[in-house]
């Protein structure tokens, strides 16, 4: 029936039976394909028998054969991946993870969870991707591989990011902390800057001057090398640029000023002028030098979107329009007093206080501990 409904569509896209032949090709690869799937559904129906078989105990027999229930589980999943019934292999999966764990296949049990997460993304379910990765991170640490539970992490962060902001942060705070316990402080600022992103997107300002801090921190303590040093002097600069703006953003100009005294010998002579002219617009209201600054050429290539949409309300008053106010960011009802138009941009890294930052992360307990466990 499948077969003969599609021929007939065929011979509708050609124009009727005038092409029988193209008709006949496409019925053919359209009854190849199912019955390629249906052939491979019956591979896993079979698989799942012999994970059930190896599941069950007799007198002869006292102890489940976990180790092949998991692997034909496994099996199942593959073939319904390939048949292309998602539900079914995640399924599968799952009933593999269990049977790995029980015989303590801590890594194999991560990697299922890990391919769960992809399934997942293919069925639009982003919340299990969340809870899938994390579990995921927890197997490949009982295994003793910090460094895939932290990639797992991030993966998992990257495939929810645009649709739940809030728990991908948590993703990449999670991995900070696992890489930062092995004492790996510039794989931890790389998903650090990622922390503080994400915080600037959710309007958490306060929440994002602190992770740039701790990046700043991260950047410091992996000092080796006299290429890295070039590049972690330069991402100081970049970090206190990008700080200033924070801070400006949530219209604590002292705070600005603060950071950028504290930090502003690592930027080039290029920010320091900007940050200075931006400094000073804050302070005079004048809006004429502050879209100057803004039209900076390295400001116009840093992340500085998300600050200027979450600016409650932006208003400089220009000198030159006779104290009319110039709203460029009118975005939403609730207004911040104090804030003005012209303190826009973040990007993606920033700066602050080291001696304050290293008391935090030196009393800071990575607090996983049992809540992993029970997500596992």
């Amino acid at each position: 029936m499948k077969v003969e409904v599609h021929y007939n569509m065929v011979e509708l896209h050609y124009g009727g039976a005038g092409d029988a032949g193209a008709a006949d090709s496409f019925a053919s690869s359209v009854n190849t394909t199912i019955m390629a799937s249906t052939k491979k559904i019956e591979e896993a129906l079979a698989h799942i028998r012999e994970a059930e078989k190896s599941l069950k105990t007799s007198l002869l027999k006292w102890k489940p054969d976990y180790d092949i229930a998991a692997d034909e589980y496994n099996a199942a999943a593959t073939c319904y991946k390939t048949a292309r019934q998602f539900t079914q292999c995640r399924e599968c999966l799952l009933k593999a993870v269990e049977n790995y764990k029980l015989n303590r296949s801590f890594f194999s049990a991560g990697k299922c969870l890990e391919q769960a997460a992809l399934i997942s993304k293919e069925l639009g379910d982003k919340d299990s991707i969340f809870k899938l990765s994390e579990r995921a991170a927890c197997m490949y640490q009982e295994h003793g591989v910090p460094d895939t539970a932290a990639l797992t992490l991030e993966k998992g962060a990257k495939m929810i990011e645009g649709h739940l902001p809030e728990k991908a942060l948590h993703l990449y705070e999670h991995a900070v902390d696992i890489v930062m316990a092995e004492d790996r402080p510039r794989q931890a600022a790389e998903y650090q800057s990622r922390v503080s992103r994400l915080n600037v997107k959710l309007q958490k300002f306060d929440e994002a001057t602190d992770a740039i801090r701790r990046e700043i921190c991260f950047h410091q303590a992996g000092e080796n090398g006299r290429e890295y040093i070039s590049n972690w002097y330069a991402a100081i600069g970049r970090m206190t640029v990008a700080l200033v703006l924070v801070q400006l953003a949530r219209g604590d100009s002292v705070a600005a000023e603060k950071a950028f005294r504290e930090w502003g010998s690592y930027c080039e002579q290029e920010e320091v002028q900007t940050v200075e002219m931006l400094i000073q617009a804050f302070d005079e209201e004048d809006g004429d030098m502050a879209l100057k600054a803004l039209s900076s050429s390295f400001i116009k290539h840093m992340d500085i979107e998300p600050v200027l949409y979450y600016i409650d309300e932006a208003k400089m008053t220009d000198s030159n329009t006779d104290g009319v106010s110039i709203n460029r960011c009118s975005v939403s009802e609730t207004k911040k007093p104090g804030v003005t138009d012209t303190y826009p941009p973040y990007t993606s890294s920033s700066a602050a206080d080291v001696d304050s930052v290293s008391k935090e992360m030196g009393g800071a307990s990575i607090s996983q501990g049992d809540d992993e466990l029970d997500l596992c």
